[in-house]
């Protein structure tokens, strides 16, 4: 008599989920890494020359919304110093939040990495939606629907700098390039050939033209009829190849 316990089609789904689940707890190959945060570079461009150009305040870089917010102390007559110190809470406030989460978890493992820029993601998201469904434009007056999307963006593009410590590329956090222009240019084969065969100056010139790029991006956008709506949502479709990336990304086969 056959057993009428086993499946019908005769598989077991067991092995498979057995090997997905492997496949996603693995710890993935830094090496190369430091392409997705070039990556990441581009996303920053995007949405901080959109997010000055109309909300008057940086959403991942923090040293301009630092002095905006130390001029508004001492007095001014504009809001941006509030939007500032938003961008600022939220930002330090994620850098926490995904800092604990990799923690807590195995830092450099697949579904951890992913699920890093999957949270990225869902904040851009909501703050694309926010920014669709009330338009803010340039002379809108401050309200929730300005400041919130602030605070979700920064708190997002704290996970990028984060992903950068994980990864050991502590050069490329992809949210400032005052560090990376002292590097770059201080080198002592800068005026060299040797330069082209450095991997360190190599990127560091890489991030600032992956920069630019998104800047270039993200004023094209601010310029346009769309405004800041676009810029946010060319950022969440960014944000989902990187999460593609490391999907596929390789294991890191060493530990093994």
């Amino acid at each position: 008599m056959p057993d009428e316990t086993r499946p019908l089609l005769g598989g077991d789904a067991r092995p498979s989920r057995s090997r997905l689940s492997r496949y996603l707890r693995s710890d993935l190959d830094p090496h190369r890494g430091d392409l997705l945060l070039l990556f990441c570079y581009i996303i920053t461009g995007l949405l901080d020359s959109s997010a000055v150009f109309i909300w008057g305040s940086f959403v991942s870089m923090q040293t301009g919304n630092t002095v905006y917010f130390g001029l508004g102390l001492v007095g001014t007559e504009d809001d941006r110093w509030i939007k500032s110190g938003v961008s600022i809470a939220g930002f330090c406030l994620g850098s926490l939040c995904f800092a604990a989460f990799h923690r807590l978890f195995a830092p450099r493992s697949r579904w951890v990495l992913c699920a890093s820029f999957v949270a990225q993601l869902v904040c851009v998201s909501i703050a694309a939606v926010i920014v669709t469904v009330y338009r803010p434009a340039r002379d809108t007056p401050m309200s929730w629907f300005v400041l919130v999307p602030i605070a979700l963006v920064a708190f997002q593009s704290s996970g990028q700098a984060v992903t950068s410590r994980v990864l050991k590329y502590n050069g490329l956090t992809s949210v400032v390039l005052t560090s990376v222009y002292c590097d770059l240019f201080s080198h002592p084969d800068l005026l060299s050939l040797k330069a082209f065969s450095n991997a360190e100056q190599m990127r560091r010139a890489a991030a600032v033209m992956c920069l630019l790029v998104g800047v270039v991006l993200g004023g094209l956008w601010a310029h346009s009829s769309v405004e800041m709506m676009g810029a946010l949502w060319t950022a969440a479709f960014l944000k989902g190849l990187a999460i593609v990336g490391w999907l596929v990304w390789k294991e890191d086969k060493s530990d093994s």
